[in-house]
């Protein structure tokens, strides 16, 4: 009993001491000017985490079980106070995963060395535990100069309709409500779009469109019916931090033997890093919402 009393409260202690470092690490290492988070925020600062978890907690399994608590609790807080999304938390697990996993095999690896030459003393632990904080803040300061400017992506899809193109067009400009099958994204949280309001015609028009979760304010800025419409993203009212902004869309539709083939371009900016892990999300998440009303758009013109 008082083995298994033991083990619990250090699971606790070593979970309490996670949280700590990986909601202090969180603060530290954004760049709050711009919203941008790099490999310091994603790998460092679960890495400082895992490695202080070891150096207040004893053997394998309650360190897993501090480790894994402290990652659940730390995203799950995160998400309560809104300044993420449960989206973004499982995108991010496998960055945050390695880092821990890395902070861990460290700590493993300091503790054996420490019994090879036989120092069992707790001052150069918590020596070392006071250096993470230091380290997050170094290597924060160090990536600054590389998060300053936002990634541009331009993602492109097309769809070929059955349909004149005068009828395409109208049925772009607004609609009450948007059915179709939705992508696996938008099962686990990518904002479901669902109605755009459009107000006036031509250049200077306005155009409100509604998600699940939010809205984006448009207006006209380029008018060629029925070929060619193209839309500057004012305003993203949208869950979770502002990581991720919407910086134009367009749509250019063309016949081609007697269908309409309709192209839909967004150009998003991104403060996300690194760019090798991040885009691929990205870019599949903007394609989801492009396959989505494209789905719709099919289904109204049959």
């Amino acid at each position: 009993m008082h083995d298994w009393a033991s083990s619990l409260k250090g699971v606790f202690v070593g979970a309490a001491v996670g949280i700590i470092f990986g909601l202090g690490g969180f603060f530290l290492s954004e760049n709050h000017r711009t919203g941008s988070m790099g490999p310091v925020m994603f790998l460092l600062v679960p890495f400082a985490a895992g490695f202080a978890i070891t150096m207040v907690t004893d053997g394998a399994q309650q360190i897993s079980a501090a480790a894994l608590l402290s990652m659940l609790a730390s995203l799950s807080l995160l998400i309560a106070m809104r300044m993420e999304t449960f989206l973004c938390a499982v995108l991010a697990l496998p960055l945050l995963f390695t880092g821990l996993l890395c902070g861990i095999a460290l700590g493993h690896a300091f503790h054996w060395l420490r019994r090879r030459i036989g120092n069992s003393g707790a001052a150069l632990p918590s020596v070392l535990m006071l250096c993470m904080p230091l380290m997050i803040f170094a290597g924060h300061r160090a990536e600054l100069s590389t998060l300053v400017h936002p990634r541009t992506e331009v993602v492109t899809s097309s769809v070929r309709i059955a349909a004149p193109i005068d009828q395409a067009w109208a049925d772009l400009q607004s609609f009450d409500s948007v059915i179709a099958e939705k992508p696996l994204l938008m099962h686990i949280g990518l904002p479901v779009p669902m109605r755009c309001v459009e107000k006036g015609t031509g250049v200077g028009a306005k155009r409100t469109c509604y998600f699940d979760r939010g809205s984006i304010e448009e207006t006209v800025l380029e008018w060629s019916p029925p070929t060619l419409m193209r839309l500057s993203i004012d305003r993203t009212n949208m869950p979770g931090r502002h990581w991720l902004n919407f910086e134009n869309a367009e749509y250019t539709l063309r016949l081609d033997n007697g269908e309409t083939v309709v192209t839909r371009t967004t150009t998003i900016l991104s403060n996300l890093y690194p760019a090798w892990y991040w885009r691929p999300f990205e870019r599949r998440g903007v394609s989801d919402e492009h396959e989505y009303i494209f789905g719709d758009l099919l289904r109204r013109l049959r």
